[in-house]
Formats: C-alpha cells, sequence, structure tokens
C-alpha cells in the first residue's frame, strides 16, 4: 500500500473517530481506506458511464454495415 496525507474536515474527522468502533472497523485506517475504495467504485461506473455514451455519441454519425445481415432471420434450432 502507498501512504499518503489527505485532508479531511474536522467535523468528519470527530464523526470517523466516534464511529469506525461501533461499525467494527479495527481501525480509523481500515474505515478511511473502505470509504475511499467505495466511492473510487462510484467514479469508475460514472466514468465508465460517460466514456460508453461518448463512443455511442461518436457512432452515431457514421454508416456501419450489419455484419449479421447473411444469417438474419435463420432458426439456429434447426440447423
Amino acid at each position: 500500500m502507498i501512504q499518503t496525507k489527505i485532508q479531511i474536515e474536522p467535523e468528519d474527522y470527530e464523526f470517523i473517530k466516534k464511529a469506525y468502533r461501533k461499525l467494527r472497523y479495527r481501525s480509523l485506517s481500515e474505515y478511511v481506506r473502505d470509504a475511499l475504495a467505495a466511492k473510487i467504485k462510484s467514479d469508475r461506473k460514472v466514468l465508465r458511464e460517460k466514456r460508453r455514451i461518448a463512443a455511442m455519441t461518436m457512432l452515431d454519425g457514421t454508416h456501419h454495415e450489419n455484419v449479421f445481415e447473411s444469417i438474419e432471420g435463420e432458426d439456429f434450432e434447426k440447423r
């Protein structure tokens, strides 16, 4: 793990100090790591969605060929 310094609001720090034991975390650091991991996971989803939307808008302006056109409508269960 990489050690880094972060700055948080004093009232948030006081809450963490009071709550981490009640929430059954082993340490204050474990609570902060879990909170950061949850936020990062959420942000990754948001960025992935933004990239997907950007890619879809780029595809809107282009003409693409249907590669499955030759087999469209065939019943594959009877093959």
